[in-house]
């Protein structure tokens, strides 16, 4: 297993900063699911042997619109977002309007999430589903293979080079897709390797997690095309996806969008409706 997530890069991002707190949290939540789950265990699950999902063949199809639909509770930035929501319900509606796949969140503490909801979304849904999560160590990729997930996230502000390379292999060894997650040109100038499937470009400032799509149109033309490009957070407006399709991006990650509706099945459908 590797544990280098010593070497992360977040000093820039200054000492005590949410993802500093969530790094800390997540790599004493990953010993000890170590000490209750063994590798072994995981490899006998009922999804670890499934094919993938091709997040490649989903995100381009004609009759999917290219939108990775999120379930999410609540986030350390707006708290909570949505406390009665049925993940089974809320992505199978998604499903049914034309997402081309599901971002389901895996981390507790902060953002609400459970392994159980990852788990029910994967039970009635024949789409490819993103682990959401903040992935420090290869046994959390065994986790997402285990529960069913077509593709893992990394995140270049919490990570390496080298982590970014050495796990992307390990995933697309497993089978799954790997979407790597970037704010800026410097993350993603350095974390740019053959080990990836996506690259996403998160909108989100991780100072002060304001918001501004225009991150998105700035580094659309330095992500090499191999990669599907996919862009993240601050989308709200229909028009935005059309705009963002015309500078070469592939996939559109809403979540708040929707999860802050009262119903988000139907708050996806109108949106897709006015694409």
């Amino acid at each position: 297993m590797n544990d280098r997530i010593e070497k992360s890069p977040l000093g820039d991002l200054g000492v005590g900063s949410i993802l500093d707190k969530i790094v800390l949290r997540k790599k004493q939540e990953v010993a000890d699911a170590k000490q209750l789950i063994s590798i072994k265990d995981l490899e006998k699950a009922e999804h670890f042997k499934r094919i993938s999902y091709s997040f490649k063949d989903f995100l381009l199809a004609e009759d999917r619109t290219g939108i990775i639909a999120e379930f999410k509770r609540r986030s350390p930035s707006k708290g909570l977002i949505n406390g009665t929501a049925n993940v089974a319900e809320i992505t199978n509606a998604y499903n049914n309007a034309g997402a081309s796949a599901l971002s389901v969140l895996t981390d507790i503490d902060f953002f609400g999430g459970k392994t159980d909801d990852l788990l029910a979304a994967r039970a009635v849904n024949n789409i490819p589903i993103l682990r959401k999560d903040f992935m420090i160590d290869e046994y959390q990729i065994l986790e997402a293979k285990a529960w069913g997930a077509d593709i893992i996230l990394l995140i270049a502000a919490i990570l390496t080079p080298q982590q970014i390379s050495d796990f992307g292999k390990f995933a697309q060894n497993l089978g799954l897709n790997v979407l790597l997650e970037v704010h800026n040109l410097e993350e993603l100038e350095r974390s740019i390797c053959p080990n990836l499937n996506a690259i996403g470009v998160n909108n989100r400032n991780l100072a002060d997690f304001t918001v501004n799509i225009q991150t998105s149109f700035e580094l659309v033309d330095k992500i090499p095309n191999e990669f599907l490009k996919i862009s993240e957070s601050a989308i709200s407006d229909p028009k935005i996806i059309n705009e963002l399709k015309v500078a070469g991006f592939n996939g559109f990650l809403i979540g708040e969008n929707f999860m802050k509706t009262d119903n988000p099945g139907l708050a996806i459908k109108e949106f897709v409706a006015k694409i």
